[in-house]
């Protein structure tokens, strides 16, 4: 027992001296005058890394045989054909792999309900009341949660992380980068990422609030709670408008209203839970009433039946792949939602909303492609992969930055060792930042504190 402590107090220590001396940026104290809950993400230190031979799906639906790709700086250079690598740059020979941009999963929990998946570390749903507008999902993040490390093995570079769905508001929603040892969710937030706001229709506020004897007991009552909500939003923004022009005080601070105004004002985006096609096409109403947009419909099982709005609407569909009928709304689902939803022109999305699905997402995608191309849609994997990084990078608003393999783009790709719409196929080497956050085989050295024991169970004599 004496040498397992001595061997975990020395790894740690080494770990943090190695951390101190190789990755100065994302170590150093936070700068003077950062805003509160402001990102303090900083990137790992990177070496120029050329990736020769390989066959690269660029994540806006191309696919490249025998392509190179250049990272530098953080950023990817270029992707082509007999690149020059750089004075210095680290050469990973790409023949017989596969190369994708990293897998965003635009709906996680990992943080909020962490493993071990117990009542004391369930953190993710504020069932106090139906409107909880108010609460942040990155204040129950716990960063430690070891569910990261195993969404980076499998790809991940980037997810949101929202509170669960008992509520008409469920609250605010991050962005985050599955930086691993990381002490503060700070330290993993995505520059730059808006914020979302969290909404549930349909069975579960109607099923959480009506059993209580309280409203909403009903979907009429969803729709009147929502409307009364950004109703009084409305005043509240008009209010604090008018105090900005020198027209009276302004109202008290209320963090409900400031999110619910938030998204009126379009500086926070609304990721909505929602099963039922007729449910979405009431919330798209909503949204007319009120003049907001809705970034994604989430789960969305009946996506299917209203592509064509889902397109007018410009509104993304985040699914599963084959999760559907464990209740009444989620009972009229098909396997080919997310390749019908494709095929009709509309923003699919592959998500997990599940701390072993986020490991496999890749997979998740290959059974859409499979069931799609057996309904006689002819859709490419390089078009398939882009269920998984373009278009999540566009429901979370950070499509400028990450989710395909474009020059300028931030150098998040994985490298596979096989076709990653395989069962067969494992990620290899996963990059963020152009930095080598995993790679396969290695001993991480930035386990998780709660795994750190039993993580290196074995090696210790």
């Amino acid at each position: 027992m004496r040498s397992r402590l001595k061997f975990v107090f020395a790894l740690s220590v080494g770990i943090a001296l190695s951390a101190c001396a190789t990755t100065p940026e994302a170590e150093t104290e936070e700068p003077a005058g950062r805003a509160p809950y402001e990102s303090s993400y900083a990137p790992q230190a990177s070496t120029p890394t050329l990736i020769r031979g390989a066959t690269v799906f660029d994540g806006n639906g191309a696919e490249l045989t025998n392509a190179d790709v250049l990272m530098q700086d953080g950023r990817i250079v270029s992707i082509g054909q007999n690149l020059t690598a750089p004075e210095g740059a680290a050469i990973v020979d790409g023949a017989g792999r596969f190369v994708t941009p990293g897998i965003i999963d635009a709906h996680s929990h990992l943080g909020v309900y962490p493993s071990p998946s117990i009542q004391a570390t369930s953190d993710g749903n504020e069932v106090t009341q139906p409107n909880t507008a108010e609460v942040w999902a990155e204040h129950s993040v716990w960063p430690q949660d070891p569910g990261f490390q195993r969404a980076v093995a499998g790809g991940v570079t980037t997810l949101h992380v929202l509170p669960g769905s008992a509520n008409l508001f469920g609250g605010r929603g991050v962005t985050l980068r599955p930086v691993l040892g990381a002490r503060t969710v700070q330290e993993m937030k995505f520059p730059g990422a808006p914020q979302s706001l969290k909404m549930a229709c349909g069975e579960n506020p109607a099923r959480v609030y009506g059993s209580r004897n309280s409203s909403p007991a009903t979907g009429m009552g969803n729709v009147a709670g929502y409307r009364q909500a950004f109703a009084n939003a409305q005043r509240y923004a008009r209010r604090v408008q008018s105090a900005e022009e020198g027209n009276g005080e302004p109202p008290d601070r209320d963090l409900e209203m400031e999110t619910l105004a938030g998204v009126l004002n379009g500086d926070i985006i609304l990721q909505w839970h929602c099963y039922r096609a007729d449910e979405m096409a009431n919330a798209i109403e909503i949204s007319h009433e009120f003049n907001f947009e809705i970034a994604a419909f989430h789960h969305a099982v009946e996506a299917y039946k209203i592509t064509d709005l889902l397109v007018q609407e410009d509104i993304c569909a985040a699914i599963w792949a084959d999760w559907w009928g464990f209740k009444i709304e989620a009972y009229d689902g098909i396997r080919e939602n997310i390749p019908f939803v494709h095929a009709g022109g509309g923003c699919a999305i592959v998500h997990s909303d599940s701390e072993v699905g986020i490991q496999r997402l890749n997979q998740e995608a290959a059974k859409a492609l499979a069931d799609g191309r057996r309904a006689g849609l002819e859709i490419t994997r390089a078009e398939a992969w882009t269920w998984l990084s373009r278009n999540p990078a566009r429901a979370l608003r950070i499509d400028d930055e990450t989710g395909t393999l474009e020059p300028g783009r931030r150098a998040d790709v994985v490298v596979w060792s096989a076709d990653p719409l395989s069962s067969y196929a494992v990620a290899e080497r996963v990059y963020m930042d152009g930095a080598l956050v995993y790679e396969r085989g290695q001993i991480n050295q930035r386990p998780s504190d709660f795994e750190l024991g039993q993580t290196y169970r074995g090696v210790v004599q």
